[in-house]
């Protein structure tokens, strides 16, 4: 890995915590967002994510508006909005609006997964599976209506034209690494959740790579799970809610966040299975020297320019402390830059 300055980033959820409504998460993403610029985060993305009781990131363009009307530097934008579940035009119009209101802090995060189960999936768009086949031509049509010379179209988006909203490809499979190399587009890879393809796409991000007049060379982002406390033991306590939550998802038994308990061994068993160990491949547990020490090793083997962390706490207050310890571990890293 050449000597660069690697950013990192926040991926928020808008976890919702047993006990707690989905106004209190936004209250929170509003908390996380604000340190997160202080702390010198490049930027806060939303996820889109629907019918999930533990996550209340449902309207990610609602949610950018409104976590960039509370900050003044830090980018703020969708990671991702999950296309084939709307209209380019209405994306395009929606955050048109946001780059003007918001100028050069919007960035529009693109996938193709639905964000939900497939039954949720079919009642947010019937013809889904048609609309995710015509992923990379809606791609390119949002690209038209934020171009000045879409003004002569018979179908504009008359508010996004010109505005400068960076357009990010994200993926958690191999298909999408090709398209944001068609296009000389920056990607983004879901590893914090979808890791098993990571390096294949990578590779064929690389290696396919197309300058743009958006992107010179490539530019990359990949996602990590981050817990980090003031030990590793207190971090693995704050780890077990995230366990539980990822057995929820696993056996389609989703609930809210739970408080962490002490470490038991079924769950040590839990998080020593095979499943879990593939899922949190990349989930950095533990200490500032246990966290700064993986995390050195997954930039030396992955050369990414960005990373972007998603942190699963019960409390905002042990997650606002985890991405405290993680600026500080950036921080370090990038003036110690890592080596071949």
């Amino acid at each position: 890995m050449s000597d660069k300055n690697i950013k990192y980033s926040v991926l928020e959820l808008a976890s919702v915590a047993a006990g707690s409504t989905p106004r209190d998460a936004f209250d929170n993403s509003v908390r996380l967002a604000r340190h997160a610029e202080k702390l010198g985060y490049t930027r806060f993305w939303l996820a889109e994510h629907h019918n999930m009781i533990s996550i209340a990131s449902a309207s990610p363009q609602i949610l950018i508006g409104h976590i960039a009307g509370v900050t003044s530097k830090i980018r703020v934008g969708s990671g991702g909005i999950m296309l084939p579940n709307h209209s380019p035009l209405i994306v395009s119009e929606q955050f048109g609006t946001l780059g003007a209101l918001y100028p050069d802090r919007i960035d529009l995060g693109l996938g193709r997964a639905p964000g939900t189960d497939q039954t949720t999936a079919h009642a947010i768009r019937p013809d889904r599976i048609q609309a995710v086949h015509s992923f990379p031509r809606e791609v390119q049509q949002i690209q038209e209506y934020f171009s000045e010379e879409n003004a002569q179209s018979s179908v504009r988006a008359i508010v996004a034209e010109g505005v400068n909203v960076p357009i990010y490809i994200l993926g958690s499979s191999t298909d999408s690494a090709y398209l944001a190399a068609e296009k000389g587009l920056p990607y983004a890879f879901a590893s914090h959740f979808a890791p098993t393809h990571l390096f294949d796409a990578l590779n064929i991000y690389y290696n396919n790579f197309k300058p743009s007049e958006q992107l010179k060379e490539p530019y990359t982002i990949a996602g990590i799970n981050v817990l980090a406390a003031d030990t590793d033991e207190q971090a693995e306590r704050l780890a077990t809610s995230l366990v539980r939550m990822m057995l929820g998802v696993m056996t389609n038994k989703l609930d809210y966040i739970q408080p962490p308990v002490d470490m038991t061994p079924e769950i040590r068993e839990l998080m020593d299975n095979p499943a879990f160990q593939r899922m949190l491949k990349y989930g950095f547990i533990g200490s500032k020297d246990t966290v700064q020490h993986k995390t050195a090793q997954f930039l030396k083997e992955t050369g990414v320019d960005e990373v972007m962390v998603a942190s699963h706490a019960f409390d905002i207050n042990d997650r606002i402390k985890s991405y405290t310890i993680f600026s500080e571990v950036m921080n370090e890293l990038n003036q110690a830059p890592i080596t071949q």
